[in-house]
């Protein structure tokens, strides 16, 4: 099956303590159904000291669930669904449900 969502994409996180929050696509684990993305849902990790880190408190992303997850539409920057279609040439793109707006180039 093809990914709705992938590395790159600009996304808004429906559901959590980050509704509402815009970032883009760091890393997909489509195994997990799981992403990441940057600057939403970040966790502190208490981290030892090693010979090339001081160690401390660090702050980084968490993966979220695909599903708490939507594509930004390209053409009204609002949260949209994502379909497939074939173009004239035989190329497969996804577009955006609510503009028909193409979002891969």
């Amino acid at each position: 099956m093809a990914a709705k969502i992938k590395k790159g994409d600009k996304v808004v996180v429906l559901t959590g303590k980050d509704k509402g929050r815009q970032g883009e696509v760091v890393k997909v684990m489509p195994e997990d159904n799981r992403a990441i993305v940057s600057g939403v849902n970040m966790i502190k990790r208490h981290t030892r000291p090693t010979q090339y880190d001081p160690g401390g408190i660090k702050e980084k992303e968490a993966a979220l669930h695909l599903s708490n997850l939507a594509v930004v539409d390209p053409k009204t920057g609002e949260a949209t669904r994502v379909g497939f279609k074939t173009l004239k040439d035989g190329k497969k793109v996804r577009f955006a449900k609510k503009s028909g707006e193409v979002i891969d180039v």
